[in-house]
């Protein structure tokens, strides 16, 4: 079979192309045969070495799968070969990058009944990113006002629609570019940070501050001014300190997203309802994913990506 994988730290040039032997599953575990591989830019930091998650080379990168079950390990009763299955994978293991990728059964759950299974694949680590944001750390409530900084990415269009769901009043943050898609996941207020002042487009006090964007530490802790006493300042920017206000009891929660299987199947569940939308991906092939890697590390990616085996 083919597998993107990377035989050293570095680069994005690191990436090639591999033929290698199709994986047998040991016990406990599962053969997927892969539809989608989704990237997230903490793949980059793996392959770069900047990240702390200890990987053996040569590695398959790519932590979130969708496809099919292929093959069972000893042991494996929960599942069976034809299952239409996604996952959040071990950030260490072997990942999905790959027509077929070797999963502990447990981190499986039933894919969404989407027509296309590789579009699932844009759901899984960062819809669970959203969902522990807003309610695992930032406890938000139904009635309750989030302010989303930079709701235009995939995080932030999760998110969006995951509080609406919950019966939260959502102003989110948005680029011209990106404010139909913020309004199509249901904003009630969507702010032009490139053109408005956020602190001053913002009267009401919100009950959660959630932060998916670069922003600068002294623009971030200014905002938590706009949260009411005893609210939250949640965000994944992990490279910096969250600001709270101990004095008011605003509490300061940084995102460190981990694979939740039961979560994860909350999130299908929405998105079989009609309640949660996949969000739109653009698909490469093994190829291009040194492509996708470089420009996320210069800054220029736009939108989900997905890592198909045969990309259309």
């Amino acid at each position: 079979m083919k597998a993107v994988r990377f035989h050293q730290l570095g680069g994005p040039e690191v990436l090639r192309v591999d033929e290698v032997e199709i994986p047998e599953p040991a016990a406990g575990q599962v053969r997927v045969r892969v539809a989608g591989a989704g990237f997230n830019p903490a793949d980059g930091g793996i392959r770069a070495g900047t990240l702390p998650f200890p990987v053996s080379l040569p590695h398959v990168p790519g932590y979130d799968l969708a496809g099919t079950v292929d093959a069972s390990g000893p042991g494996v009763d929960e599942l069976a070969v034809g299952d239409r299955v996604v996952g959040f994978l071990s950030m260490t293991d072997d990942g999905a990058s790959a027509e077929y990728a070797i999963a502990p059964v447990e981190l499986l759950v039933a894919a969404p009944a989407a027509p296309d299974l590789a579009d699932a694949a844009a759901l899984p680590s960062v819809g669970l990113t959203a969902w522990q944001a807003l309610f695992d750390l930032g406890g938000l409530k139904r009635g309750q006002r989030v302010l989303i900084l930079g709701a235009g990415g995939t995080v932030g269009r999760y998110a969006v629609q995951l509080a609406k769901d919950a019966g939260a009043q959502v102003v989110a943050t948005a680029s011209p570019r990106s404010r139909a898609s913020v309004a199509a996941a249901g904003a009630d207020e969507i702010v032009d940070h490139t053109t408005t002042s956020v602190g001053d487009a913002v009267t009401a006090p919100v009950d959660l501050l959630l932060n998916l964007a670069p922003i600068e530490p002294t623009e971030f802790a200014a905002l938590v001014g706009l949260v009411r006493d005893g609210g939250a300042v949640v965000s994944t920017t992990a490279w910096m300190p969250t600001p709270g206000d101990e004095g008011r009891g605003v509490r300061a929660e940084t995102v460190f997203v981990r694979s939740d299987p039961a979560q994860l199947a909350h999130l299908v569940s929405l998105v079989d309802a009609g309640r949660l939308r996949l969000v739109d991906s653009r698909r490469v092939g093994f190829d291009e994913l040194a492509e996708v890697h470089a420009a996320a590390a210069d800054g220029s990616l736009r939108g989900k990506i997905v890592l198909v085996p045969a990309a259309d």
